[in-house]
């Protein structure tokens, strides 16, 4: 099945189409029709495994074809946990909605930073993506009003709960409006849940979909580490490429700022390489992909959030430039890589700092990966 078989409207084809997506993961196919038909919606489904395109996706589509929100009534609320997932969330929405011809102002708000200039910045806003404290402080202060939500969605539900945010939450329902719809994502389904589930759904479509972890390429990837301090990270990822004449390389950083560094290092030695990340406009982004995809470019440099959304599968070499927070991540990065015919290459750079995380990586992985100590390894002009 393909997205344009799920009721999403030709310019959201395009632009899915344009971020290298060609077949919609298992929640987004049972989603995303369901979202249409403004059903209430309860999702279980692992992080990572596209939960956030689908309900971005069909509430675009619906703010598309209809009115402008009353200054400082927004129509969609998104509540998330934490800061990160929030920011997250927003560049999914800014990514899947920059080519609509009606645009759609989603703004993220979420405490650890100054209230004013998220109190300005409320003018006009469609799509609201907040944690609940902060969320609010705004209510109180006037900044919003939540009268006229259309649209719920309590994002990583589960992780609000652990968090402590049931008291929050339970507030701010009491000030939404009672027909609305609502959509409820979550990575597990315990007890906590099922009350939130009852409070908020009314006869939902239920999709809960079965993870798994580790991709069934992962026994053809050929996985090796390299032992190496901080600052002989960038020589040594110049020096593999260019004495292994490596091709079509994805490496992994953590960080916008990270990739734009080692971007930057790599063309000044003369390896045509590009960063892609949510900072890049979307011309940049799919420029970098159709090259890189093709074969014209052979190094891509990306950051976890951006690359979740991006089809690039069995690609000969990854590098782990800097190690992702989770074994989760780690998984997901490296099952880029190897098919039957073609056996890929994943490569991680561990430095004395991430010894112990990726010792926890590979107990959670189930394999234990070969290391290298790069320090006697000449890396003088790289």
């Amino acid at each position: 099945m393909s997205f344009s078989n799920l009721g999403l409207s030709s310019s959201l084809i395009k632009i899915i189409s344009d971020q290298g997506y060609t077949q919609p993961y298992p929640i987004q196919r049972e989603a995303i029709p369901a979202i249409l038909k403004k059903k209430d919606v309860l999702g279980i489904s692992a992080t990572g495994s596209g939960k956030t395109a689908s309900y971005v996706l069909p509430i675009l589509m619906g703010l598309h074809a209809n009115v402008v929100s009353k200054n400082r009534h927004v129509k969609v609320l998104v509540l998330v946990p934490t800061r990160e997932l929030a920011t997250q969330v927003l560049d999914v929405f800014k990514l899947s909605g920059s080519a609509l011809a009606n645009p759609v102002k989603s703004l993220a708000v979420f405490g650890g930073v100054s209230i004013n200039p998220q109190m300005m910045a409320m003018q006009n806003v469609d799509v609201l993506v907040a944690t609940p404290g902060r969320l609010l402080e705004l209510v109180e202060s006037n900044a919003v009003h939540l009268s006229e939500i259309d649209t719920l969605v309590l994002d990583e539900a589960d992780k609000m709960l652990n968090l402590g945010f049931e008291e929050e939450m339970n507030r701010i329902l009491e000030l939404l409006p009672r027909k609305r719809q609502n959509l409820l994502f979550s990575a597990t389904l315990n007890e906590n849940l099922e009350s939130i589930n009852k409070l908020v759904l009314r006869n939902p479509v239920v999709i809960k979909i079965e993870s798994n972890d580790e991709p069934e390429n992962i026994d053809l990837i050929k996985q090796l580490g390299y032992f190496v301090s901080e600052d002989r990270k960038g020589p040594l990822l110049r020096y593999l490429i260019k004495h292994n004449e490596l091709k079509q390389v994805l490496v992994f950083t953590s960080s916008v700022y990270e990739a734009d560094k080692v971007t930057d290092k790599l063309r000044k030695n003369g390896i045509d390489a590009a960063a892609m990340h949510s900072k890049k406009s979307q011309g940049a982004r799919t420029d970098a992909l159709s090259r890189f995809k093709s074969g014209k470019l052979p190094v891509l440099v990306a950051t976890d959030l951006i690359s979740r959304g991006i089809d690039i599968k069995f690609l000969p070499h990854v590098i782990n430039y800097e190690l992702p927070r989770s074994p989760k991540d780690y998984i997901h990065r490296i099952g880029r890589t190897g098919r039957a015919e073609n056996p890929g290459e994943a490569i991680t750079f561990v430095t004395p700092e991430d010894v112990h995380h990726f010792r926890v990586i590979q107990k959670k992985m189930g394999k234990w990966v070969t290391m290298i100590d790069s320090e006697g390894m000449d890396l003088s002009g790289f």
